[in-house]
């Protein structure tokens, strides 16, 4: 058990700012919600284009790093830490920044990190699979 401040979250009677003893499971679940909540909130919308660029493959070619951006108005933003929280996907340090992980070959692995986050954001709010509710596009 750890102990976890629950700011601006609601988790099984947990209110925002309150201190409580939750499982790292509950964690877990709190920042995932919050990360989904987070990007349809202040950055995704149905139909917006995501952006991905690949930062490093690794020698055998199975994994590689990218980061996600979004243009916002006049502003590009950086979305690629709240992304690797709601896939629960992993987030490392290359080269100074943060770049999310992911694991495959053989496909279109931005197009896979898109689909996949808006599996993930969307499904049962829109018609048809939601996985095609954002666009991706490569830097």
């Amino acid at each position: 058990m750890a102990r976890y401040l629950a700011s601006n979250l609601t988790l099984e009677g947990v209110t925002a700012m309150t201190t409580a003893t939750l499982s790292k499971a509950a964690i877990k679940r709190a920042e995932q919600e919050d990360a989904r909540e987070r990007l349809l909130t202040h950055y995704l919308k149905e139909g917006q284009t995501v952006y991905t660029s690949v930062k490093s493959v690794s020698a055998s070619g199975m994994s590689r790093t990218m980061s996600l951006y979004v243009v916002d108005g006049d502003r590009i933003q950086n979305i690629t830490y709240y992304v690797a929280q709601a896939l629960d996907w992993p987030l490392v340090e290359k080269n100074g920044s943060r770049v999310l992980r992911v694991g495959g070959c053989g496909m279109d692995m931005g197009f896979h990190t898109v689909y996949t986050l808006a599996r993930v954001l969307f499904n049962g709010s829109v018609e048809g699979d939601a996985g095609y509710a954002l666009r991706q596009e490569w830097l």
